[in-house]
């Protein structure tokens, strides 16, 4: 009997124990319980502890109140120049009514979905693969008003759609690969063939800069040799009449260039200067009065030896230059001679000149100042 009684009481504790569970609900916080009572809605319990009346009372969904990502498969969709591309779409969503959540829809998370699918295979198909690549944020704006219009009804929001990835075929993918590498080659070539083009310029205007500045500095130092030598001929001009020579001294240095002009290597013209024989007269009658002339004679006592060797040295130097001429144009007449046949016409050769008719016969020796 004793059995009995304590099977019983065990029983009792057992009851009311599972009623207590029963009856007390914990609900966690961002999550909402959809309570039935004998099988209709009844009550939402909201976060913290609730009580229900144990064996008509139950939860029949619990609802997650904050924000879900949800990532679907690659779906194919056919753009609009019949190219099949494969796009992963990425959905963010959160439940803002458990109760529609619960009785508006049986599984909205497969209708968003789908619904996602068809908007996307609609939007897509209005593109073509180029403009459907550079185009994302104006497909997601377009998805995301599609979903939240038609999810509102449903106790669910989207806040945003994103297009993971698309992915055109193979063959596709190759051929932009190609196109963008002749692109890009392209722009290198242009960008290359600008620098040179600019290098070009510059160096050109740098070899005109160069040129001009070449051609002033030329133009000055022309200008500068042109003044130097003017004046040197104003001063030597200027020396000249100041000093005012006599025939005597012009003679004399005429004599002193006679050599130079008949020492010319690439002359091919004889010159016989029809005033070489009054220049010596001139240069002997010079020495033999050099002493004599006041306006000449030097204030100090003369070297009679020296004015001998130096008069005797430019007297043969001009005798051996008019004997040189004479020579160069006997050698001319004979070389015109062997060629013709006929003797030229041309200037008659001077007498030979010796050294001692260049001092004259009468004044052989200056006199000592």
């Amino acid at each position: 009997m004793e059995l009995v009684v304590a099977l019983v009481v065990g029983l009792v504790a057992l009851f009311v124990v599972i009623t207590l569970i029963r009856s007390v609900r914990i609900v966690p916080q961002q999550r909402n319980f959809v309570v039935e009572r004998l099988g209709k809605y009844q009550r939402t319990l909201r976060p913290g502890l609730n009580v229900l009346v144990p064996f008509v009372d139950s939860v029949r969904t619990k609802v997650d109140l904050r924000e879900q990502v949800v990532s679907f498969p690659p779906q194919p969709v056919i753009t609009s120049d019949n190219l099949v591309v494969s796009i992963d779409t990425v959905l963010y969503f959160k439940v803002i009514d458990p109760v529609k959540a619960t009785y508006e829809i049986a599984n909205f998370l497969q209708a968003i979905e789908q619904l996602t699918v068809t908007t996307l295979r609609n939007v897509i198909g209005s593109l073509d693969l180029e403009k459907a690549l550079t185009s994302r944020e104006e497909i997601n704006r377009h998805l995301s008003g599609v979903l939240d219009e038609t999810t509102g009804r449903w106790g669910v929001k989207v806040t945003r759609v994103e297009i993971k990835a698309i992915e055109p075929p193979p063959s596709i993918r190759d051929s932009m690969e190609k196109q963008m590498r002749a692109e890009r080659e392209r722009r290198a070539t242009i960008l290359t063939a600008e620098g040179q083009k600019q290098a070009q310029i510059l160096n050109a205007e740098g070899d005109k800069q160069g040129a001009v500045l070449r051609a002033d500095g030329d133009r000055q130092s022309r200008i500068l040799q042109a003044e130097g030598q003017a004046k040197a001929i104003r001063m030597v001009f200027d020396a000249i009449h100041t000093a005012n020579p006599s025939q005597k001294v012009l003679a004399y240095q005429y004599l002193q260039a006679l050599p130079q002009i008949a020492n010319g290597q690439a002359s091919k013209v004889w010159i016989v200067p029809a005033e070489l024989t009054k220049a010596l007269e001139g240069l002997g009658g010079a020495l033999g009065g050099l002493a004599a002339t006041a306006d000449d004679a030097p204030e100090s006592v003369l070297d009679a030896g020296a004015v001998e060797r130096e008069a005797a040295e430019a007297a043969q130097s001009a005798a051996d230059a008019a004997q040189e001429v004479q020579q160069e144009v006997h050698e001319a007449e004979r070389q015109a001679t062997g060629a013709t046949g006929q003797r030229p016409r041309g200037l008659p050769a001077p007498d030979p000149v010796s050294p001692s008719s260049l001092l004259g016969a009468e004044d052989t020796k200056p006199e000592r100042a």
